[in-house]
């Protein structure tokens, strides 16, 4: 090759590589411009006020549950504190409803009963349940002493522990207002522990003649046409040193919820209380809920695991000592706050 063909050569080469040098630092801006576009399409997460939850305030809840007495349904107790709940529900919910039904208890016999719903946000189409029945036992026959058997109980646990709870989310609610899009109802079944003693025949017994407020709510909801994401139901939630299993009904029908939950409790340090073991099946509200009304229910309750028991449930369950000296501020407090974080988190 000649000096001046190499000289041309050299210009050509050295024109063709600035030319795409060019090119390469252009399309390295305009990546570098892109890059910040998308970045900016991620919305950041949102932030939730969750109001603190009282578990002094829920203590309180239970025992002015419990100082009616036992709320045994067509006792005076039943009916003051009926009463009270509407009263003091009506200050908080933006809509209280009072379904009144007539059913038959196990023996036949008719009685009148009150299903109670605190509402928030009315409007909202998705809705979310948190439940637990506020009547109380009229048998204490799981009492050591079988002359209590025909005695009354106060369910301090064994119903006012969960009331007690919903009635601090309700007073919370109200000045801590969940999303709009979120509506919550704060179910307070009647008539659910009004079951067959246990001294009756075992063939005489009926897993119906329980959960007869649900039963009636889950057929003949207070709003037609009702509907709901998912429900939360509280049983024996107060006691000290809960074990809280997943409870099997619960896990095969709702997993999904019960996982939401025992997720919250883990990562707020609760595991040891919320233990990722399945638990024995409960006849309880919850079930009426998802056969007949369709909504994945899940039951938060106190169930023991040593094989030495005389029940599943926690060890005063049906016994005249469960009374308020079984509540413990601590549980409430745990209970409390997973659940208002699970809701205020939807």
């Amino acid at each position: 090759m000649s000096a001046s063909a190499f000289f041309l050569y050299f210009c050509h080469m050295k024109q063709t590589l600035l030319i795409l040098g060019i090119l390469i630092a252009f399309i390295s801006c305009d990546n570098n411009n892109k890059q910040p576009q998308q970045s900016q399409q991620v919305a950041p997460k949102k932030h939730v006020n969750i109001p603190a939850f009282d578990g002094d305030s829920a203590y309180y809840f239970v025992k002015a549950q419990c100082d009616f007495g036992p709320r045994v349904p067509g006792t005076m107790a039943h009916q003051q504190c009926a009463e009270w709940f509407v009263k003091t529900l009506n200050g908080y919910a933006d809509t209280v409803f009072v379904q009144d039904f007539r059913t038959r208890i196990y023996d036949g016999k008719v009685f009148d009963g009150k299903n109670i719903i605190a509402t928030f946000n009315p409007k909202a189409r998705k809705r979310l349940i948190v439940a637990a029945h506020w009547d109380s036992r009229p048998y204490a026959d799981n009492d050591p002493d079988e002359k209590n058997w025909k005695k009354p109980i106060d369910g301090a646990n064994d119903g006012a522990s969960g009331c007690g709870i919903m009635m601090e989310m309700a007073r919370l609610m109200k000045t801590h207002r969940i999303d709009d899009n979120i509506g919550i109802d704060l179910i307070f079944f009647d008539l659910e522990d009004y079951g067959a003693p246990k001294w009756m025949d075992e063939s005489q017994r009926s897993d119906l003649s329980w959960g007869l407020g649900s039963q009636y709510w889950s057929k003949k909801p207070h709003v037609e046409g009702y509907a709901a994401y998912y429900g939360i139901l509280l049983d024996m939630v107060g006691a000290s040193n809960p074990r809280f299993p997943k409870e099997y009904y619960s896990q095969g029908n709702a997993a999904w919820v019960q996982n939401k939950v025992w997720r919250t409790a883990r990562d707020m340090g609760y595991d040891e209380a919320f233990t990722n073991e399945l638990g024995d099946p409960i006849n309880d509200d919850h079930i009426y809920m998802i056969h007949y009304a369709g909504i994945p229910t899940i039951d938060l309750i106190h169930l023991v695991g040593d094989d030495d028991r005389t029940s599943c449930f926690f060890p005063y369950w049906h016994t005249l000592k469960d009374n308020i000296e079984q509540i413990d501020v601590k549980t409430l407090q745990m209970v409390g706050n997973v659940v208002m974080k699970v809701v205020y988190n939807e």
